[in-house]
Parts: C-alpha cells; sequence; structure tokens
C-alpha cells in the first residue's frame, strides 16, 4: 500500500479517494484469506459448542479408546466393519493423520528414574517377607512405591521411621487406597518400581540337598506346578542330582550377578561420559574382577541376544518372563564368553551361571581385548511398550543400590573338572 500511494499521489497526502480504494482492496483480501484458510481447517467453521467438544474427545482417540474426533462409535459386528462411517467422507490425509497421531501419543511411561537406595529396599522387603504369612500381607513395591510419591522419586529423602510409620498404619488397618488417594503420582510410581522389582520377591521353587528339606515339603523335580512355572521356575540348564529335591519357599528369588566368592569392586557409574565410537552417557553398571568370574543370571529369563557388539564386547542380553526388564551383561571372556549351553532362546533360571567375565568389546573385529580392566558391564533396560526395545525411547535405569540390594543373595558355584565352565550349586538361595 505504501507503494500504491507513492505513485498514485505525488501530493503530500493522498486523496480521500485512494484512502477508500486502499481500505476496500484490504477487506477484500482479508476476506479471501479467511475463505481459504476456513475450508482447509473446517474446525475453526465450528460453533464454539461444537469446537469444545471435538477437543474434548482428543485423549480418548489418543488413548485408543475411541476412534479419531471425525469417527462416530465403533460397531461391534463379527466383521469389525463401522457401518455407520463407511459411508461418511474421510479423506486419505486425515486418516494418516489420525492414525500417526495415536502411535506417537500412546500412553505409557516413558521415563523412569530409578532412585531407590538400598537401605529402602532392604527395609521393605523385610517387612514384605515377615507379613508374607499374615492379613495384610505388606507389598514392597507398594511400600516404596509410597515413598517415591511422597519424596518425588528422590530417595536421598529416605528416612526409616517413614516406612516404620507407614508400615503401621496399614498394619493398624488402613488401606494402601486410603493412604494414597491423595499422592497423585502414586500410581506412576507403582507402575514403574513394580516394571523394575516385579521378578525379585515372591514364591519360587529351590533345590536343596534332600536331608536339610522338611518331609512334608519333599517333591521331585519332574513334578510341575504352574503357578511357580509362571514365576520363572522352569527346569534349570544345570540338571540337578538325585540327592537334591525341590521346596517351595517365598522370598528374594533373584540373585547378584556376580557368583559367591568372588570379589569384586564398582562404584555409582550410571551416566558417565563414554566416548569411543560417539559421545554418550553410561547406561549400566561395572563390576571389576578377575577374567573367568562366573556370571549369574539375576532373574529367570529368554535369551534375546547372544553374540558379539563392538562396544559391548562378546554380550548375553536376557528378557524376563514378564517382558517387563531387559537384562545385558557384557565385556565377557575371550574365547570362552557362555556357557556352552546357551543360545538365543534358551531358558534360564535364576541363579543358574551364563558366562565369564572378561574385557571384550571397543572393537570391530570380533573377539577383542580393548577393554583396559576387566569387568561386567551390567544393564537393566524397562520396557512398557516394545517400541521402546530399540531407539531413542530406550529406558535404561541405574543398577548400583539395586546390585548392592541383590548383594545378599550371591549363587554359590563349582568348577566343572576337565573344563572351562563353572555350574552353579543348589540350596544356596538363603540369605547370609
Amino acid at each position: 500500500m505504501f507503494l500504491f500511494r507513492r505513485f498514485t499521489s505525488p501530493l503530500p497526502g493522498p486523496p480521500r479517494f485512494f484512502l477508500y480504494l486502499e481500505a476496500a482492496l484490504l477487506l477484500l483480501l482479508s476476506l479471501s484469506l479467511l475463505s481459504s484458510y476456513t475450508k482447509r481447517y473446517p474446525l475453526f467453521n465450528q460453533t464454539d459448542s461444537s469446537r469444545y467438544q471435538i477437543q474434548e474427545e482428543v485423549p480418548e482417540a489418543i488413548d485408543g479408546q475411541k476412534g479419531s474426533s471425525n469417527q462416530t462409535k465403533e460397531n461391534t459386528n463379527k466383521e469389525g466393519v463401522n457401518k455407520e462411517n463407511a459411508n461418511k467422507e474421510n479423506t486419505n490425509e486425515e486418516n494418516i493423520d489420525s492414525g500417526n497421531k495415536k502411535d506417537s501419543e500412546k500412553k505409557f511411561i516413558k521415563w523412569v528414574d530409578f532412585t531407590v537406595t538400598a537401605e529402602a529396599m532392604d527395609k521393605a522387603f523385610r517387612l514384605d517377607l515377615d507379613t508374607c504369612l499374615s492379613e495384610p500381607h505388606l507389598n514392597w513395591i507398594e511400600l516404596l512405591a509410597y515413598l517415591g510419591a511422597r519424596y518425588g522419586g528422590d530417595f536421598s529423602r529416605y528416612k526409616a521411621s517413614d516406612l516404620d510409620q507407614l508400615a503401621q498404619k496399614l498394619l493398624n488397618g488402613e488401606s494402601m487406597e486410603n493412604l494414597t488417594k491423595d499422592l497423585k503420582y502414586y500410581s506412576y510410581y507403582e507402575e514403574a518400581y513394580t516394571a523394575v522389582l516385579g521378578g525379585m520377591v515372591g514364591v519360587f521353587r529351590e533345590e536343596i540337598p534332600a536331608e536339610q528339606a522338611p518331609p512334608t515339603e519333599e517333591s521331585s523335580p519332574q513334578e510341575s506346578d504352574s503357578s511357580l512355572q509362571e514365576q520363572g521356575s522352569e527346569s534349570p540348564l544345570t540338571s540337578p542330582t538325585a540327592d537334591t529335591v525341590w521346596v517351595t519357599k517365598y522370598g528374594l528369588k533373584a540373585f547378584s550377578p556376580i557368583a559367591k566368592g568372588f570379589p569384586y569392586s564398582d562404584f555409582d557409574d550410571f551416566g558417565t561420559a563414554r566416548s569411543y565410537g560417539f559421545k554418550r552417557q553410561h547406561l549400566g553398571h561395572d563390576m571389576m574382577g578377575q577374567v573367568g568370574t562366573p556370571i549369574i543370571a539375576v532373574e529367570s529369563g529368554i535369551v534375546e541376544a547372544l553374540g558379539w557388539n563392538q562396544y559391548g564386547g562378546w554380550r548375553i542380553g536376557i528378557r524376563s518372563l514378564d517382558n517387563k526388564r531387559y537384562y545385558y551383561y557384557a565385556h565377557l571372556r575371550k574365547n570362552y564368553p557362555y556357557q556352552s549351553n546357551l543360545e538365543v532362546g534358551s531358558r534360564v533360571q535364576a541363579g543358574d551361571v551364563i558366562g565369564y567375565m572378561g574385557r571384550t568389546g571397543y572393537s570391530r573385529k570380533e573377539n577383542t581385548n580393548n577393554i583396559d580392566e576387566s569387568h561386567l558391564h551390567f544393564g537393566i533396560q524397562l520396557i512398557f511398550d516394545e517400541s521402546q526395545k530399540e531407539g531413542n525411547n530406550e529406558i535404561w535405569i541405574s543398577c548400583y543400590e539395586l546390585v548392592k540390594f541383590l548383594r545378599q543373595n550371591q549363587c554359590l558355584t563349582k568348577k566343572v573338572p576337565d573344563t572351562k565352565e563353572w555350574q552353579r550349586v543348589y540350596g544356596t538361595g538363603e540369605k547370609e
């Protein structure tokens, strides 16, 4: 408009006619742009009430409980065809956009900062164990989730008295539901801590020397118990002897990743810098020890990864039976990293020897020792949705405090004659 005025009115001020003309042109241009915009984005053509109705439906569409905002309620016929929507006009662009929205905004936990201390875990576990045969039975994960909600996940604020007070309230008849009704994020911490600790305490079967078993609890290894098998009590890698029996117990059924009697040192190194290949954070816990130290399956599960990785060297990946945890054991021994009967798809039992400490990795060349100090890199990945297994959505947690807690349950092993292997000695699940 400045140019229009300059060339049409050489006088100091524009004539009134051109001012009116200018205003008319601006009005026409504005109406044209608005018409084009509302055709492209129909939402802005709606009345206020209809616009709010659409916005209210968005969370349900994201949650996957209903279709997108331009869809009607799903038809429940056998073919799964929505006859009412079949006659509605929907562009390909709208359908694609709706599908992408649902996929990208699934409701599952996308981050966990696990700061629970070994002290808090041990005290909560003892309360769980002490009440396992009584009512109410105090669930250790619920106890920790309550504290997590109170502390905002920061267990540097932990005081044993807080746990004592909570336990007393529950034993006096108060319900966890009532105690947590005003804790906004209790459900989040319960789900997150269940993902971390869900396979570590409960009912399990243990093989012990026959002379140590109460006569009423004796059973043969061939007997099956479906409820126990679901919790990971399947046949171990190493076969039991005739001098052993199976007994049912309740308690800590997860093990330290380092076999009993083998020294190691460690410190909290989660998140420290690493530079091989590219700059990144250390997403695990390093446990320094001697080459050949037997490495133990922390929890029962299925071998998901086995072989060479340039960062981890010889490594093993085991998925828990509930699919929530992926255990990563890396930098295993050169030439003989694994138990000989281990392969992808193998089912392992908590406490089994699965491999041996080494210093392999940091090389594209297979079977190379490029790690300066022999150690086990132990990592735990949480998986709330399979899309988190690989890529930018991975959740790795700090294991330092958890390893401290598990040290009370180390598995005894013995050397297999004339081989480079070790195997577990059964009946060693009792705490020291």
